[in-house]
């Protein structure tokens, strides 16, 4: 099969995975050699700082032995296949690199042989393109369940990040989909990734220079709306990992419905903002403070796809508000709809200096017009009475407008 047919099919075929992401890692560039984690330069991910990042991401194959029920290259699929060799990848991220297309490389496989015999293909790839090619490019390498321990810290020493996914929050609905997996076998994969972190940040503390092993730490994906599983246990899942593997990243996964699928698979895709919605939760979770148990509830297990989660917490905790911006604490800061992480810090640091007011609030950028119910500031701020109102959800819900050209985004909760 010619070059471009396969990293057609491949390119194509990679897109399921979501899993990734290029943030966190810092790879100094060997003399002489090429490539570099934080430069500016087919997939793109973005770094805390805004930056773009572009990556060559790709399957080393899509042919598979599991035959898993949500898989578009399970074993059973009559998806077309193609398979890249080590050399072929190599060469690909070194064209795309000098032509300045990407930045790194994202690789991802089918199971092919058994885990170890893919893990060690994919290994080659990257390995190849540190010690020969002294590439100093972004890695992300796709950990397999299953592969020996020996070769999955071999991965970590070249690779950046390593992910091995979780795919679905409940086990016994992962082993009835795909037989051939289960949450013991991946975990156990996590775990002997975080076993590789843990070591490598113990021998840097130890001494100056020591070899890194996958800086940019380890992520997972689960897919969302492939069975019955509710938002509160999708983020039960992703918290517990999150505490037990210090994973970087939990990426959701909106279900993509494949041809000749297994009867009991939905055939209709779940709402894109399902997914959003699930993001902006985990976000609430890692760096606002919450638990799951407050952003669903056991009568609601999933959450509105109408409100933000921040937003719907509130509306359900008015008893909490209003919140006196000049003299609350950094936790009940972040509690408040409108303001994010980087605002709280800003108004912690102002306060010290002087009284805030609305005005100052918007100077900030932070949406008054979400805000201003649940506040109370320096100066007048008559919408603080209406906390109490029972009109006051409606306020809150979409209302139709015509879309504008440019969309303000402010990224705050």
């Amino acid at each position: 099969m010619e070059l471009d047919n396969k990293l057609r099919i491949l390119a194509d075929a990679a897109k399921y995975d979501a899993s990734c992401a290029s943030s966190g890692s810092r790879r100094k560039r060997v003399e002489g050699g090429f490539g570099n984690t934080e430069g500016i330069g087919i997939c793109h991910s973005y770094t805390p700082d805004g930056r773009c990042v572009s990556l060559l991401k790709l399957l080393l194959t899509n042919y598979c032995i599991y035959d898993c029920s949500y898989c578009v290259n399970r074993i059973s699929s009559d998806t077309p296949r193609a398979r890249f060799t080590p050399e072929e990848v190599v060469n690909l991220t070194i064209e795309f690199y000098k032509r300045n297309y990407i930045e790194g490389l994202f690789l991802s496989s089918g199971i092919i042989q058994n885990a170890d015999y893919t893990m060690e293909q994919m290994i080659s790839v990257a390995r190849t393109l540190r010690q020969e090619h002294l590439f100093g490019g972004y890695i992300h390498l796709k950990a397999v369940p299953g592969a020996s321990n020996e070769l999955l810290l071999e991965a970590g020493t070249w690779a950046d990040r390593l992910s091995a996914n979780i795919e679905l929050a409940v086990d016994s609905e992962l082993r009835e989909l795909a037989p051939a997996k289960s949450h013991l076998q991946i975990e156990d994969a996590m775990s002997k990734i975080g076993f590789g972190i843990a070591d490598a940040a113990d021998r840097s503390n130890a001494r100056a220079q020591s070899p890194k092993f996958a800086p940019a730490g380890q992520s997972t994906q689960m897919i969302v709306g492939a069975t019955s599983a509710s938002d509160s246990v999708v983020l039960a899942k992703a918290s517990e990992l999150y505490k037990k593997q210090k994973l970087r990243r939990v990426y959701y996964s909106a279900f993509s419905p494949i041809p000749h699928a297994d009867p009991a698979l939905p055939i209709i895709r779940p709402p894109m903002i399902r997914e959003h919605r699930l993001y902006q939760a985990d976000w609430l979770l890692r760096f606002y403070g919450f638990k799951v148990e407050e952003l669903t509830t056991p009568e609601s297990p999933d959450l509105p796809l109408d409100q933000d989660p921040k937003l719907a917490w509130a509306l359900r905790h008015r008893d909490f508000f209003p919140v006196d911006v000049n003299k609350a604490s950094r936790a009940a800061l972040l509690r408040i709809p409108g303001i994010g992480v980087r605002n709280v810090k800003r108004i912690l640091q102002i306060r010290r200096y002087h009284a805030l007011k609305l005005d100052d609030l918007a100077k900030l950028k932070i949406s008054i017009a979400k805000t201003k119910y649940f506040i109370t500031t320096s100066g007048d701020n008559p919408a603080a009475l209406q906390i109490d109102s029972k009109r006051l959800p409606k306020k809150f819900e979409p209302q139709p407008r015509q879309m504008a050209l440019f969309e303000a985004r402010s990224g705050e909760l």
